[in-house]
């Protein structure tokens, strides 16, 4: 069957795969998923994939007339803020409906012993009077707020990270999904007294949380940077939402 109509996934995570998979199969439709390189081995999604940057705003614009996109949808982590405000810009500019998937965010709850920060300065600023043995999960790139602080750090990354590292470190090459019983060792065995970690939601790295409330362990948590807002962008929280979006616009 020809294809009727193109749809781009901006993706790397664990949604971005299962709209991927809900819709590759879907006659006449063509989805292309883009992935950001910045992970060496990244779990692909089904079908189509293209690996690298567009080339900011422009760049994005110019690749949906050329490849005579229909809708974009973007799943890119909620931190992933850059290419999120290049989307909605480059989705106006070229009047391309799009919708972002922003899963829920995680809530504190009994027992819970969080300390909100909006940036990873200020998560810095904050952990010496919390404690000595840090869990760092906020991933490779922001660990150079982190450099001059005379702390220990359990540093948990996908891939190697680049310097600036904490002085005092130890890497943990990992990928989740993880288990809380998996997460409770890990804090024993460390001795670990702070968690700190990014607003990333989703169950996939939930469990260190678990772990921390049962230990009474305090844990820095970095706020999300703001959704965006404007003419054409619609917001959901779900797969099942994203997958409807799209066969009720494309009428596929």
């Amino acid at each position: 069957m020809p294809i009727l109509s193109t749809l781009l996934v901006l993706g790397g995570t664990g949604e971005a795969r299962r709209v991927a998979g809900a819709l590759v199969t879907t006659p006449g439709l063509r989805v292309v998923s883009s992935l950001a390189g910045r992970v060496k081995a990244p779990s692909l999604p089904p079908g189509e994939v293209r690996i690298g940057g567009f080339g900011g705003t422009a760049g994005l614009a110019q690749w949906l007339r050329d490849n005579r996109v229909d809708a974009v949808v973007d799943a890119t982590h909620p931190f992933a803020a850059r290419i999120t405000a290049h989307a909605v810009r480059a989705c106006a500019t070229t009047a391309t409906p799009l919708l972002v998937l922003s899963r829920p965010g995680w809530t504190a709850g009994p027992g819970d012993l969080w300390h909100w920060v909006r940036t990873p300065t200020e998560a810095a600023e904050l952990l010496p009077d919390l404690g000595r043995r840090v869990f760092l999960t906020t991933g490779r790139q922001d660990l150079a707020a982190f450099a001059d602080l005379d702390l220990w750090f359990l540093v948990r990354a996908v891939d190697p990270p680049e310097p600036p590292v904490p002085r005092h470190a130890e890497v943990l090459l990992a990928r989740g999904p993880f288990t809380v019983d998996g997460e409770r060792d890990l804090l024993e065995q460390h001795r670990i007294d702070v968690l700190v970690t990014k607003d990333s939601g989703g169950i996939m790295t939930a469990a260190k949380l678990m772990a921390a409330r049962d230990a009474r362990i305090p844990v820095v948590v970095q706020r999300r940077p703001p959704l965006p807002t404007g003419p054409g962008v619609e917001l959901v929280a779900t797969v099942e939402d994203t997958v409807a979006w799209v066969r009720d616009r494309l009428e596929v």
